[in-house]
C-alpha cells in the first residue's frame, strides 16, 4: 500500500530512501545499458534481502511512486511503500540515508544544504567514469558540500583508482589556483554489483532445450558472449573471433564436435550490425555463429542455459565492473575474460576461468583524444572507440585460453563449479545488500560525530549558483513586496473569477506552485470583509507554516488582477 510519510523516522538505521526515476530501471528499453540492469538488480535485491520496514520511494510525481510500488510488488514486496516527495529535500531524514542509482552526489548535496546537512547521508554508485559528465560529477565533489558521512560506492578497485586520480588532480588544481588546503571527500568504499544466484542456477532440462533450439549437439561446445554488441563501446571482437577460430580448428582435428559462438545482445544501428556479422564471417569461418536479441529475457535465458563457457574480452574505458561475468559465474560457467578493470576483481585466473593480458600505451600519449572529446569534436562514443583502438588484447593468449577450455570438459566443469561458489559467496545480492546496509550504518555513526563541512550561515544562499530568483533578481522590479503594503480586492474578485482563470492554460500550469484554492478563498474573503489591510495583518491570520507560500501568492493574485497592492504609508 502506497502511503505518505509519518512524522518520525522508523528505527531502522540500515534503511534508505531510494531515488526512483522510471527510465533508469527500465531493462526492456531499446538501448539497454549496464546501468539499467544494475539499477533494476539492486532494487530487486533490496526488496528480497533488506529486512527493513517500510520501503521508501523518493521521487516527484506520485504516479511514479505508484509505478515503483507496482515494480517492487513484482519482486515479491508485501511491505508498505512510503512516498517521499523529492520536491522537499528534507524527506530522506526519515530513513536517514538517500541512495542514488548514479554518482550524482553533487546535486543532492547542494539541495540538502538548504535544509540541514546532518539530516541524512547520501550514497551513490559509479557506472562508467569515462564520460565528460561522469568525470565532472566526480571532480565537482571537491567543491560541493558533500560530507564525511556521504559515500560514492565504487564497484571495483579499478574504478576507485580512477576516482582517486580524478580527485587528486582536481585537488592539486584547486590548491594551485586558490591556495586551498582543506578538502572534504565522501567515503569511497568498494562494493561490487550483485547477482541473483537463484535465477541463474544451472538447469539440466533448460540446458537441453536451449541447445536443441540453437542446434547445438551434445558433443558440440558453445561459447557465450552476452552484452552490447559494439566493437567501439564494449569489446572489439577481433581477438575473440581469431582465438575461437584457432580453437575450432583444434577441436576439429581431435574429432570433436563443432564450436558455436552465441552473441546475445543488441546493435545500436545497422552499420554496427553489418560490421559485427561481417567480421565473424571473415575472421572465424569455422565457428558456428548465432546472434540473439539479448534484450528479450527469454532469449537471454536460452543463451545462458545453452552455453559451456562465457567470454568477454572487454577493451573499453567505459567499462568499470562488468555485470555479465558474475552472471556467468553464478550460472556455473567458466570464463575467458580480458585482464581489464573490474573483471580482475571477480574472476580468479586459473580458478574460475582464465584471464587474457591487455596492453595500453603509457600515460601522456592520449591527451589529444581527451581534448577532442572535451572540445566537442568527438562524441563520447567516438572518444571511447578511439581509446579502445589503442588497447590490445593478447590474441595468442586468448586463443590458448579458448583451446584449453574448449578441449577439456572436466576442466570446464571444475572451474564452473568454483565460479558459482565464489559468486554465491561474494556477489549474490543477499551479500551485496548486506554490505550496503553496513555502509549506511557506518555513515550514520559518522554523521553523529564528524565535523560538518561548509555549514550554512544565516543570510547566505545554500547554493550560490542556484539562489532564490527573488534574491538573484531583486534589482529587476520597481519595488519588492513589503509587510506594510496595503492589499485590497479589485472589482469582481471572488472565488468564481479565480476558478475561471485557473481553468485557462495561461495560468493553470502554476497551480502546483501556488497556495491551495481554499487558502485563496480565505484570503479573498478576508480582504473583502475587512477592506484594505496590510500584508502583515493578512499573514497574521494564516497558519505559520504556510505564511511564506501565501505571501508570494499575494503577488500572483495581483498578477491575475484580483488584488491591488499599493505601498504602505
Amino acid at each position: 500500500m502506497l502511503r505518505g510519510p509519518v512524522s518520525k523516522p522508523f528505527p531502522s538505521p540500515a534503511n534508505a530512501a531510494l531515488l526512483y526515476q522510471q527510465e533508469g530501471f527500465d531493462t526492456g528499453r531499446a538501448k539497454l545499458m549496464g546501468r539499467h540492469a544494475a539499477s533494476e538488480g539492486f532494487l530487486k535485491g533490496f526488496v528480497q534481502h533488506a529486512e527493513v520496514e517500510p520501503l521508501y520511494c523518493y521521487t516527484s510525481p506520485r504516479d511514479t511512486a505508484k509505478h515503483f510500488e507496482q515494480l517492487v510488488a513484482g519482486f515479491g514486496n508485501r511491505r508498505d511503500v512510503v512516498w517521499l516527495n523529492d520536491a522537499d529535500p528534507s524527506t530522506p531524514r526519515l530513513p536517514g540515508t538517500l541512495h542514488l542509482p548514479d554518482p550524482n552526489l553533487v546535486a543532492a548535496a547542494w539541495r540538502r544544504r538548504g535544509v540541514g546537512q546532518r539530516l541524512y547521508s547520501i550514497t551513490g554508485v559509479t557506472h562508467t567514469t569515462a564520460s565528460a559528465g561522469a568525470m565532472d560529477l566526480i571532480t565537482d565533489l571537491l567543491t560541493a558540500p558533500v560530507q564525511p558521512w556521504d559515500a560514492l560506492v565504487c564497484t571495483s578497485q579499478a574504478v576507485r583508482d580512477t576516482v582517486e586520480l580524478l580527485l587528486a588532480q582536481q585537488q592539486h588544481y584547486l590548491a594551485r589556483r586558490f591556495g586551498a588546503t582543506q578538502f572534504v571527500r565522501p567515503q569511497l568504499p568498494v562494493i561490487p554489483l550483485g547477482v541473483d544466484g537463484a535465477a541463474f542456477a544451472p538447469d539440466a532440462d533448460a540446458r537441453r532445450a536451449g541447445r536443441h533450439a540453437l542446434g547445438i549437439a551434445a558433443q558440440d561446445v558453445a561459447v557465450l558472449f552476452l552484452g552490447r554488441l559494439s566493437f567501439h563501446g564494449k569489446a572489439h571482437p577481433l581477438p575473440m573471433y581469431l582465438g575461437l577460430q584457432r580453437a575450432a580448428a583444434e577441436l576439429a582435428t581431435q574429432g570433436g564436435g563443432r564450436l558455436h559462438l552465441v552473441q546475445a545482445g543488441w546493435f545500436a544501428n545497422d552499420r554496427i550490425e553489418a560490421a559485427m556479422r561481417g567480421g565473424a564471417t571473415a575472421l572465424c569461418p569455422g565457428v558456428v555463429c548465432h546472434f540473439l536479441d539479448g534484450r528479450k529475457p527469454e532469449l537471454r535465458r536460452l543463451a545462458w542455459n545453452a552455453a559451456d563457457l562465457f567470454t568477454s574480452l572487454s577493451d573499453n574505458i567505459q567499462e568499470t565492473f562488468g555485470l555479465t561475468p558474475i552472471e556467468a559465474m553464478v550460472a556455473g560457467l567458466p570464463g575467458v575474460l580480458s585482464d581489464w578493470d573490474g573483471y580482475r576483481d571477480t574472476l580468479r585466473d586459473g580458478v574460475d576461468g582464465l584471464r587474457v593480458p591487455t596492453l595500453m600505451p603509457r600515460a601522456g600519449l592520449g591527451a589529444d583524444l581527451a581534448d577532442r572529446h572535451a572540445a566537442g569534436i568527438d562524441s563520447y562514443d567516438f572518444y571511447c572507440g578511439s581509446a579502445s583502438q589503442f588497447v590490445a588484447v593478447d590474441v595468442d593468449a586468448a586463443a590458448a585460453a579458448y583451446q584449453r577450455l574448449v578441449g577439456d570438459a572436466a576442466l570446464r566443469q571444475c572451474m564452473g563449479a568454483a565460479a558459482r561458489q565464489r559468486a554465491l559467496e561474494h556477489f549474490d545480492w543477499s551479500v551485496v545488500i548486506g554490505r550496503y546496509q553496513a555502509l549506511w550504518q557506518e555513515l550514520a555513526e559518522r554523521r553523529a560525530g564528524a565535523a560538518e563541512s561548509a555549514a550554512l550561515q544565516p543570510g547566505h544562499a545554500a547554493h550560490p549558483a542556484r539562489m532564490d530568483p527573488f534574491t538573484s533578481f531583486a534589482s529587476y522590479p520597481s519595488r519588492v513586496l513589503q509587510a506594510g503594503d496595503r492589499v485590497s480586492a479589485r472589482p469582481g474578485a471572488d472565488v468564481r473569477r479565480l476558478q475561471a482563470l485557473l481553468q485557462m492554460p495561461l495560468f493553470g500550469y502554476m497551480t502546483r506552485m501556488a497556495p491551495e484554492p481554499h487558502e485563496y478563498a480565505r484570503l479573498l474573503a478576508s480582504v473583502q470583509q475587512h477592506g484594505p489591510c496590510s500584508v502583515e495583518a493578512l499573514l497574521a491570520e494564516q497558519p505559520e507554516l504556510r505564511r511564506g507560500a501565501i505571501e508570494r501568492g499575494l503577488v500572483w493574485l495581483a498578477k491575475l488582477g484580483l488584488l491591488s497592492i499599493e505601498p504602505g504609508s
